[in-house]
């Protein structure tokens, strides 16, 4: 059975096969995330909200929308501006 000799220079090259992937694989999934507009089952799971939490956020004014038809839209820079903006500091 013959066998392979592994160097230095291989393994640097996995290893920067590796990271390439890896960078590929992240920026695919962050590219889902930051549509412009979302639609109310991608707010729910992004938020981990049942459709009535998001309809008592729409009702109360704590999050804007635009309805087109019979479809909501929400805007995915307002939520997170949201987010932060109700941000509770620690306080330890």
């Amino acid at each position: 059975m013959p066998t392979t000799i592994i160097t230095t220079e291989d393994l640097l090259e996995f290893k920067m096969e590796l990271l390439d992937d890896i960078k590929q694989l992240l920026n695919n999934q962050s590219g889902q995330i930051t549509k412009k507009w979302l639609k109310s089952p991608e707010v729910r799971e992004l938020l981990g909200i049942s459709p009535g939490t998001l309809q008592n956020l729409r009702i109360n004014g704590t999050l804007v929308y635009t309805k087109i038809g019979g479809v909501l839209y929400y805007d995915y820079e307002e939520i997170m501006n949201l987010m932060e903006k109700n941000r509770v500091p620690n306080k330890f």
